[in-house]
């Protein structure tokens, strides 16, 4: 990693996590960034973060006005990025869900195979999450599947949001155009870059609940990727398999 590598970092109400969370990301080795978007938090971590990027020049704040939804948040990051140069983006929460030990895997997996997109993945080779209730896992299971099933995309955990996208990647898939939120934001961009016939893998990573604030999965956040991800594969054309791929530059 380097000045090349911004760790996109959305929150909302994250103030009792955001000192603790970027610290560790910083002390990883490497020197990579950190972009927190905010979208206004009544609980001041907006401010907060302020004062954090203060003390720390490789920490930047993004302040957005209202609460917009995830996918939102992650595509103003990533126009931020991709503007000041950065050639690896990442989507990462704020609420140690993601371990920041596992930055340096997901980048060096993209350096080492020259891939566009690195997922870090709670099934890969077996199941990886702690401290989810059985319902929980069981939805998140399905979803996988349910989305193998309809689009082809063979992808063990599409909707995970622990991700490293090489700047070609984002460039290529128009995201102006991305109109997902929620889960379905994280399937829209993987089926995207995957049907373009974009080097996709995956990193066996461990996934852990948060231990404090509040999720923000709802019933519509559910619902928008059901329907979603036959959009998707209308959107293909009814193909369950990519394109050729493009040529790299």
């Amino acid at each position: 990693m380097g000045s090349d590598t911004l760790i996109i970092v959305p929150t909302y109400n994250e103030r009792e996590n955001l000192p603790e969370l970027t610290r560790r990301v910083l002390e990883q080795p490497g020197g990579a960034e950190i972009l927190v978007v905010d979208d206004n938090s009544p609980d001041g971590t907006g401010a907060l973060a302020d004062e954090l990027a203060r003390a720390n020049p490789r920490l930047h704040v993004l302040h957005r006005t209202s609460k917009d939804g995830l996918g939102r948040a992650y595509l103003a990051g990533f126009a931020w990025g991709l503007e000041r140069g950065y050639e690896y983006l990442l989507e990462m929460d704020a609420d140690f869900s993601h371990n920041p030990a596992d930055v340096p895997r997901l980048v060096d997996r993209a350096r080492s195979t020259g891939a566009d997109l690195v997922l870090g993945s709670r099934y890969k080779d077996g199941i990886r999450v702690i401290n989810w209730p059985l319902d929980r896992l069981l939805l998140s299971l399905f979803a996988a599947r349910y989305v193998q099933a309809i689009t082809g995309m063979p992808v063990s955990d599409p909707t995970g949001g622990f991700k490293c996208f090489h700047r070609r990647a984002l460039l290529a898939i128009d995201l102006g155009t991305v109109r997902s939120n929620g889960y379905s934001f994280q399937i829209e961009l993987t089926h995207r870059i995957w049907r373009r016939g974009m080097r996709i893998e995956e990193v066996p990573i461990i996934f852990t609940d948060r231990f404090q604030g509040i999720s923000k999965m709802s019933g519509d956040i559910v619902k928008e990727a059901c329907w979603r991800v036959w959009t998707l594969w209308l959107e293909h054309g009814l193909r369950r398999h990519p394109l050729p791929a493009p040529a790299k530059v």
